[in-house]
C-alpha cells in the first residue's frame, strides 16, 4: 500500500470520507433493480476495489442489508449512498465513482444486468453488456 492515497472522495454532506490506496479492479455500470431502488437512479456506476485499500474517515457510513448476502452503505447525515459489498465479493467493495474527487477519470468497462434497465436508457455507448452479472467479473 502507498502512503498517499491514490483516490479520495466524499458524501454530499462531507461528514463521510473515503480514501483508496490501490487501484481499481474494475469500473462498471449495475442495472439491477436492487441497485436502481437503492441509489433511486436508473442505475449505479461503481468501482471494485480491494476492501484492504479502503479507508473510512469521519462519520462511519450506516449500514443497510438490503438482501442476506448484501450490504449497503450510506451516509447517515445526508443519505448519499457510499459502497456496495456482497458475498459473491469477498474480499472487495465497490463504492459509487460519483463520490470521487476525481470522478471523471474513472471509465467503465460494461453495464451489468441489462435485462432490468430502464426502458429510457439507451445503451450506446460502445460498452460490453450482461444480462445479469458477468460470471468472471475480474
Amino acid at each position: 500500500m502507498t502512503c498517499e492515497p491514490l483516490y479520495t472522495g466524499k458524501c454530499l454532506c462531507g461528514a463521510v470520507h473515503v480514501e483508496v490506496y490501490g487501484k481499481e479492479r474494475w469500473v462498471g455500470h449495475c442495472h439491477c433493480p436492487s441497485c436502481q431502488k437503492a441509489t433511486s437512479a436508473g442505475f449505479a456506476t461503481y468501482a471494485g476495489f480491494a476492501a484492504e485499500h479502503v479507508r473510512f474517515s469521519g462519520d462511519t457510513p450506516k449500514i443497510f442489508k438490503s438482501s442476506a448476502s448484501v450490504k449497503r452503505s450510506f451516509c447517515g447525515t445526508c443519505g448519499s449512498s457510499i459502497a456496495f459489498e456482497g458475498e459473491a465479493w469477498p474480499d472487495e467493495i465497490h463504492l459509487h465513482v460519483a463520490l470521487f474527487e476525481n470522478a471523471s477519470e474513472f471509465k467503465p468497462e460494461g453495464h451489468a444486468y441489462v435485462r432490468t434497465r430502464m426502458p429510457w436508457v439507451h445503451l450506446d455507448d460502445g460498452l460490453i453488456t450482461f444480462e445479469t452479472f458477468p460470471r468472471n467479473a475480474r
